[in-house]
């Protein structure tokens, strides 16, 4: 193994700030978009999901595998637009309009 290997890079520590991260709930690290593993308390530092696939509370309307899919910050929800949204990642799987969630592969698209 190289002498300057870190980790593998699936997952990333995350310090929470402002709020109280639950396991499972959808991060924005800088550009990536992450999944924490574990409930992270704010001010504390925990690891956070960077690649695989995972449910995600989506916006209103259809996903066709393979879109690009943007986090809205504003809603906390994905979304298929990209205009004052961060593209996170691309759909593993078609959702529905009536869906509450898709099925988001992590980072992929970026």
């Amino acid at each position: 193994m190289a002498t300057n290997f870190v980790q593998e890079g699936k997952t990333l520590d995350y310090t929470a700030s402002g709020a109280d991260v639950a396991s499972g709930e959808f991060v924005v690290v800088g550009i990536l978009g992450g999944v924490a593993k574990t409930a992270i308390a704010d001010g504390k530092t925990g690891a956070v999901c960077i690649s695989g696939v995972f449910s995600v509370a989506k916006a209103s309307g259809a996903v066709t595998q393979g879109a690009k899919l943007y986090w809205n910050s504003s809603n906390s929800n994905l979304t298929t637009t990209a205009s004052g949204n961060t593209l996170v990642g691309v759909a593993a799987a078609a959702a529905a309009s009536g869906d509450a969630t898709v099925k988001i592969l992590l980072n992929v698209g970026l």
